[in-house]
């Protein structure tokens, strides 16, 4: 349903929660009961209504045993409200969101919901700041070196190791430090060290 909206096909994202509706899925599990609701919550155009069908689907028993997909729902709340302009009362579920998505390692979505939050005026940089000092002491002269454009086999050079343990590090890095390429290293870097200041 999600995707189905991001990509403007709104029709096929209705005919998706009439179908959820239609086979009673919700009656399945309340793992099943929390995606069809923030599924019908997200198709619908009334912001009133569709925070109330968010917020229903918050509370449905037994759905606090899968964190990331009530973290998403929670996201998707916050979003709504962001986009009505209530931002103050965003901010709850964003950050919600965000420290879930932190604490199970998913950084693509904790970006997501460090970026909805700061447009609601929260300041996130202690996020960034653990992350970077989640980092080993050696992960992070790798990571400095890689910034600074230095290729795998020079970093190695210099430290004294190979250049395939420089690219495992880098695998690691990557994940803590919520990015996907090394283009994004010096960034990831330079946020978590403004926050020492």
């Amino acid at each position: 349903v999600e995707a189905a909206l991001r990509t403007g096909r709104q029709e096929e994202a209705v005919r998706h929660v009439r179908a959820m509706q239609d086979a009673d899925v919700a009656a399945l599990s309340p793992r099943f009961a929390l995606a069809a609701q923030a599924s019908a919550a997200l198709c619908t155009p009334e912001d009133a209504e569709a925070v109330r069908l968010f917020e229903k689907a918050l509370d449905i028993p037994g759905a606090d045993r899968w964190p990331f997909d009530l973290a998403r729902v929670q996201l998707f709340l916050g979003e709504r409200l962001r986009r009505m302009r209530a931002t103050e009362k965003a901010r709850e579920p964003l950050g919600v969101a965000l420290a879930t998505f932190e604490r199970l390692g998913a950084w693509p979505w904790a970006d997501r919901a460090g970026k909805e939050l700061r447009a609601a005026g929260a300041n996130t940089r202690r996020a960034r700041q653990e992350r970077t000092h989640a980092l080993t002491p050696q992960e992070m002269e790798i990571a400095q070196l890689a910034a600074s454009g230095l290729t795998n086999k020079q970093i190695a050079e210099r430290l004294f190791l190979s250049h395939r343990t420089v690219g495992a590090h880098l695998y690691q890095i990557f994940p803590k430090l919520g990015i996907t390429s090394r283009a994004m290293l010096r960034d990831a870097l330079e946020s978590g060290a403004a926050s020492d200041i």
